[in-house]
């Protein structure tokens, strides 16, 4: 058999398992409490592991190892401030709206607030967030599939996108949360053993003994030792290294405000269950962001990142997969093959994992927030409810597609800390002020996201990420006048100020009588089951 044959064989074996799991959940599937949340009924191992799958996505998996091999020790920043950012979304957000929302991220704010207006807002910050964070996703997956049957040209790379973008559909229309979580399971126990096994074969080549790695990557990058130093690929100027801070706060603050995480801590019974979830969720993204780097210096020193290398020319995102098919036993040989094809396959079963997660995520903002709530005012079936989610979720997969046609020569993990910076921008500090300050109130909600969004939004429209350099989306023309890749550092506190404006100028009684209910709920969960069932 040849190896594209067997990588065939290994994918379509995949995405037939994700399939199947996909029609048995749509046979559980009975009422709006299981499409949005399963139910409430997974344990906190299972929803951990789900966790892990949300957010070990192809950006980790391909773009954190693919921007190790090429520019070593500043790579290696993305997995620290992934990983960091699970502190913040544990000790301020995690249980505390595990205990006072129902489906969305809106619920929480509208507990306290006039309903329309807000939930308009957060969904329409929900929506654009999960479409940044499709467009990386489906990116990588066209990049990975041509790789994986050995195709090439433009043509490929967009079937592939289209392919994606209607199967994701097809999980979320039928799976809903119970389907999507499921997959995410298992993908999260596939990625997990896939890079345990890379991460040792490659110790073994260098004897278990990680300065010579570290040495051999140095050596064999043409770098020598500014590779294991920072500064290769921020710091340069005064501007990359602002640029490097906004990165870091876009990164470590946007995991408390992603939508796909946060309807995650729906999905369990109770607070202690949310609690033990995201324990096990470190635990596995930790040892898994660890392996990242393994595998990023093993690439360095085991692969061709010079000028002209495959790695260098998918933007680092074929690191992965080539690496494996290196240990593996080099091109052309049985073993490397096997592995090549069960890493892409991994790849490509996270990548669909993702960005069905996503998809539920704003198609379920769509329907619980604005049709049920802003267009009905409530007065709606849940049946209506979940009919409009599914129509939502082919829209949505429809943007997604057509952007990512526009998108596919970007490096996933830019992508990605996009979608954090709107995330840290928009939906943080709404969030953090609706738990914490008992004075915010309905303007100040609107303000922060539409400020935040907005101002996220133009600066990246407005970057060199857009026009005006070479690896931009549209690299021929130029109207950037904003000189940061990453909006982080000035869209965040952008949206902390705009919601305390918004705040100090108007006078909400209602918004302030509601506080300390909001506050013992949020604390203690009590309220929150009858929430789930009225």
């Amino acid at each position: 058999m040849s190896s594209e044959t067997l990588a065939r064989v290994l994918f379509l074996v995949v995405v037939a398992i994700t399939i199947g799991i996909t029609i048995w959940a749509s046979r559980q599937t009975k009422g709006a409490a299981d499409y949005y949340a399963g139910g409430r009924s997974f344990s906190g191992f299972q929803n951990g592991l789900a966790i892990s799958g949300d957010y070990m996505s192809a950006a980790s998996f391909l773009g954190i190892s693919g921007l190790i091999a090429l520019s070593g020790y500043d790579g290696f920043l993305y997995s620290i401030g992934f990983l960091v950012a699970w502190l913040v979304a544990l000790l301020l957000v995690a249980e505390l709206l595990r205990n006072s929302g129902r489906y969305t991220m809106a619920d929480q704010l509208a507990f306290r607030m006039r309903q329309r207006p807000v939930r308009t807002a957060a969904a329409s910050s929900t929506v654009v967030v999960s479409i940044f964070y499709l467009l990386a996703q489906m990116v990588g997956a066209g990049a990975l599939v041509t790789l994986l049957l050995g195709v090439e040209g433009e043509r490929y790379i967009n079937l592939t996108i289209v392919v994606v973008g209607l199967l994701m559909i097809f999980y979320v229309v039928f799976g809903g949360m119970k389907g999507t979580t499921w997959v995410q399971i298992v993908k999260a126990v596939l990625l997990m053993s896939g890079t345990l096994l890379i991460t040792v074969l490659v110790m073994a080549k260098f004897s278990f003994n990680l300065s010579e790695l570290l040495g051999a990557a140095a050596d064999n990058s043409g770098k020598g030792a500014a590779f294991l130093e920072p500064g290769l690929a921020y710091g340069a100027t005064l501007t990359t290294q602002i640029d490097f801070v906004s990165l870091a706060l876009a990164l470590v603050l946007g995991t408390a405000g992603l939508p796909h995480i946060l309807i995650r801590f729906y999905t369990v019974p109770t607070a202690k269950d949310a609690r033990t979830s995201v324990n096990w969720a470190i635990g596995l993204i930790g040892s898994f962001y660890l392996m990242s780097l393994v595998l990023g210096f093993g690439a360095a020193a085991l692969l061709d990142t010079g000028e002209g290398s495959a790695v260098l020319e998918s933007g680092g995102n074929l690191a992965s997969p080539l690496l494996a098919e290196a240990v593996g036993g080099g091109p052309g040989t049985g073993g490397g093959a096997i592995l090549l094809a069960f890493i892409a396959a991994v790849a490509f079963a996270t990548i669909l994992a993702v960005v069905a997660g996503l998809t539920l995520t704003s198609a379920s903002s769509v329907a619980h927030d604005l049709y049920a709530n802003v267009w009905k005012k409530g007065k709606v079936t849940e049946k209506q409810e979940v009919g409009v989610a599914r129509i939502a979720a082919f829209v949505i997969g429809g943007i997604a597609i057509v952007l990512s046609i526009f998108a596919k020569d970007q490096n996933i993990a830019f992508l990605v800390a996009l979608a954090f910076a709107v995330a840290a921008s928009a939906n943080l500090p709404s969030l953090l002020y609706n738990l914490f300050w008992s004075r915010f109130n309905t303007r100040g909600a609107t303000w922060a996201i539409y400020g935040g969004l907005i101002t996220c939004v133009v600066l990246v429209v407005s970057s060199p990420a857009v026009s005006g350099d070479p690896l931009a989306m549209f690299p021929e023309s130029d109207w950037s006048w904003f000189p940061l890749k990453n909006p982080g550092i000035i869209s965040i506190p952008a949206g902390f100020l705009f919601g305390w404006i918004g705040t100090i100028t108007s006078r909400e009684p209602e918004a302030e009588t509601a506080y300390p209910e909001l506050e013992v709920r949020s604390l203690t969960g009590a309220g929150a089951e009858a929430a789930t069932h009225h």
